[in-house]
């Protein structure tokens, strides 16, 4: 008996902390646990601070906007890197003070209802590779947010996903992980 009690304690704070990590109101704004409103323009203020030092090939404002566990996931099916690792792969790019530019034309944010975790999806354009989209999640320490997972991809149209499908099939990206 005791021990379907403490099962069923367990059962219901469960229920009460997955119910409770976010609380979205009609409008698709966050609301904290106390219902204040959290203010969502700080995380956007922090990628386009992240995408601008990227175009400006400015090292130390791209990686101090990522945690120390930072983890980039590129494009490429072998592009997984820790910050460390993709600080070794830019900097040869950001060496004369161009890196990559992405302009962020729409992005949706969610925070956890405490209002230290951001989840973020924007759309991105690019010069070369056109629109894609990147995936983040960050983390609030004290009154400063960083990034600490980021993923970009393709946008692939489902109308040409079959033959876009083929040409990976045929490169054999897929088989050797890059």
């Amino acid at each position: 008996m005791k021990t379907r009690m403490t099962l069923a304690m367990c059962g219901v704070l469960m229920a009460a902390c997955i119910g409770g990590c976010e609380v979205i109101q009609e409008t698709g704004e966050a609301t904290g646990l106390a219902g204040g409103e959290i203010d969502h323009s700080d995380i956007g203020a922090v990628l386009d601070y992240w995408h601008l030092a990227a175009s400006e090939g400015d090292m130390d404002r791209y990686f101090g906007s990522m945690t120390q566990g930072a983890v980039f996931l590129g494009t490429d099916a072998a592009e997984r890197w820790t910050r460390q690792e993709f600080r070794a792969f830019a900097e040869p790019y950001f060496a004369d003070g161009h890196g990559w530019t992405y302009v962020a034309r729409e992005r949706f944010v969610r925070t956890n209802a405490y209002g230290d975790v951001a989840w973020v999806d924007e759309i991105l354009d690019h010069d070369s590779y056109g629109i894609l989209r990147g995936t983040a999640v960050l983390r609030k320490n004290g009154e400063e947010w960083r990034i600490a997972h980021y993923s970009l991809s393709f946008l692939v149209p489902n109308d040409v996903a079959g033959e876009v499908v083929e040409v990976i099939q045929r490169s054999g990206s897929m088989d050797s992980g890059g």
